[in-house]
């Protein structure tokens, strides 16, 4: 059993929070060059998969994680580079599949999409869409975008989006089919959605104890049985905001004001509290979702949560608002040379014992 272990970011770029207090955010197009480097470290590292998310407001500096995918892809190798998330909702599926399989063809076949329906809504009026319409939209959408995945002719009849009939939809991926997988924060409908189709699902667990996901994932296996699909060959993800220092303390101490200046954002947004030291520690423990810490605690964590939940893939957030860039390529190598090491060892004597 190998678990795929990576990393996901959306490129956050506000005023810089520290231990030592606060500084000025950088330019954005610094903090998309900072990114290019963090997955060549990750590549670099030996770590299985990148995910990029998809923003449009001034707090998050990449709008098209495509665009910036590709400049990754040309000085790494082995990397999987996908977006967390594309939110389809607002987006043409077939500008979607050709900006994918064009990253396809970049990387020599490393391209992976993970849509959702957008849990920031600044696209929607942006791109001229009804709130109103949310679940129409992506429902209609991602039948269309698994149509075009398979089929280099599309006749297709849609509602929200124009019809296509008998229309090639080019370049065509060279490597078969884009994986592509469905983003959910735990709502029974996306579960049930991304059963019914097929696709793999990735859970974003970012609050409260990851246990309760375990419940998500019976759904969708069950309802990816009932349509007939091999449940046994669907990945299933998790990220999760975490940050890895050398020891528990400093990786608190090192995390938490970033943590707390991201959350107070939404919070004035979305009339939620402000963000406390007691929210933070209960979310550091093993019944919460942060996994924040020394290798050693991050690693077991890790391993539990798997274990828990049966996934394939782990994928750790990081930064959560503005980090100094040394910190974020730090948690990175220690993700990579001192965290991966632990839980592949872990699910490789565990296969050994089962023989």
């Amino acid at each position: 059993m190998r678990i795929e272990l990576g990393l996901t970011s959306f490129a956050d770029n506000s005023d810089i929070y520290t231990d030592e207090g606060r500084s000025d955010a950088i330019t954005a197009g610094e903090r998309i060059r900072n990114i290019i480097e963090e997955i060549e470290v990750a590549d670099r590292n030996g770590l299985d998969v990148y995910g990029l998310g998809e923003h449009h407001r001034p707090d998050y500096a990449v709008s098209d994680p495509v665009s910036v995918l590709s400049a990754a892809a040309r000085t790494t190798n082995n990397i999987k580079l996908s977006s967390a998330v594309t939110v389809l909702s607002s987006d043409d599926p077939v500008r979607v599949y050709q900006r994918f399989s064009t990253l396809n063809a970049i990387s020599n076949g490393r391209a992976e999409i993970i849509v959702g329906r957008g849990s920031f809504i600044e696209s929607f009026p942006l791109f001229g869409y009804n709130l109103n319409d949310y679940d129409e939209l992506f429902n209609e959408k991602i039948d269309l975008l698994t149509h075009i995945n398979h089929n280099e002719v599309v006749n297709w009849k849609g509602h929200f989006r124009p019809s296509i009939e008998g229309l090639g939809v080019y370049p065509r991926s060279e490597f078969g089919p884009i994986p592509i997988s469905i983003a959910t924060g735990g709502t029974p409908e996306s579960s049930l959605k991304a059963g019914a189709l097929g696709l793999p699902i990735t859970y974003a667990i970012i609050g409260g104890d990851p246990k309760r996901f375990k419940g998500h994932v019976d759904v969708y296996k069950a309802n990816a049985e009932a349509y007939g699909h091999d449940v046994d060959k669907l990945p299933i993800g998790v990220h999760s905001w975490g940050y890895i220092a050398e020891t528990d303390e400093q990786a608190r101490r090192e995390f938490f004001p970033s943590v707390k200046a991201s959350h107070d954002v939404l919070a004035r947004e979305r009339g939620w509290p402000p963000y406390s030291e007691n929210s933070f520690e209960r979310e550091l423990g093993p019944n919460g979702a942060l996994y924040v810490g020394s290798p050693e605690t991050v690693a077991q964590k890790i391993i539990d949560t798997v274990e828990t939940l049966g996934i394939t893939r782990f994928m750790l957030h990081t930064p959560v608002g503005s980090m100094p860039h040394e910190k974020t390529i730090n948690t990175i190598e220690l993700l990579a040379k001192r965290v991966k090491p632990i839980v592949d060892k872990y699910f490789e004597d565990k296969e050994k014992e089962s023989m």
